[in-house]
């Protein structure tokens, strides 16, 4: 690539991360389906006809949102349900990461929380595909752990599923409890771990190793 090329690209993506985080600051106060073209090419200082050189529509922009508000979630989510360390050490540990996201990404994490079940359906969709990769990346995670031995597949994913949801709400609890109200974020923090230790004791507990559990016998 030229240096012009390579300046212009430079140039490309500065204005397309600008058009990003333009539309992230309006859905503050709005949802997705409300916005226009137009504010965010106003908010970026950019004719609305320069939209059309980085997304093919808002819904697009609302794709991409997606893919930024959630796409480095990954690493963190293996992170949490790593069998690296003890149960209580866990915990605590996923309870921190899931709060220092918040912290550091508020309207990304309010922008899926309200898209999730939204009126765009190509942003529901995205948000969904990408849940469903963190479930699958989870339950690969369980199942390298000694403790899932003899867990079905199905079983397992069912658990990651757990535990995606419960990263979910805890985030939005976080979300409402913001860092400069202590008190309030403490009671979070204590609600989340102990509804992470529940799932723990389930999961120690759970009987269906060979599909059976829950089976009456036959008469």
């Amino acid at each position: 690539m030229s240096h012009t090329a390579g300046v212009r690209q430079a140039r490309k993506q500065r204005t397309r991360q600008a058009l990003l985080d333009a539309a992230l600051e309006l859905l503050e106060g709005q949802s997705l389906s409300s916005l226009g073209l137009r504010e965010v090419t106003r908010a970026v200082g950019l004719a609305p006809t320069a939209f059309y050189r980085h997304f093919r529509s808002v819904e697009e922009l609302g794709v991409a949102l997606v893919e930024e508000a959630l796409g480095s979630l990954h690493p963190m989510i293996r992170t949490t349900v790593s069998p690296a360390v003890g149960s209580e050490e866990r915990i605590a540990r996923a309870v921190e990461l899931i709060a220092g996201h918040v912290d550091a990404h508020p309207a990304h994490v309010r922008f899926v929380a309200r898209e999730r079940h939204g009126g765009v359906r190509p942003v529901r969709e995205a948000i969904r595909g990408q849940l469903a990769r963190f479930t699958a990346e989870v339950g690969q995670a369980l199942a390298e752990d000694p403790e899932s031995a003899g867990w079905s597949e199905d079983d397992l994913l069912m658990l990651a599923q757990l535990h995606v949801d419960q990263m979910l709400v805890t985030a939005s609890l976080f979300l409402e409890a913001p860092a400069d109200e202590p008190a309030a974020r403490e009671r979070v923090s204590r609600l989340a771990a102990r509804q992470l230790r529940l799932i723990a004791i389930g999961r120690r507990h759970w009987p269906d190793r060979d599909g059976t559990a829950g089976v009456p016998p036959a008469t």
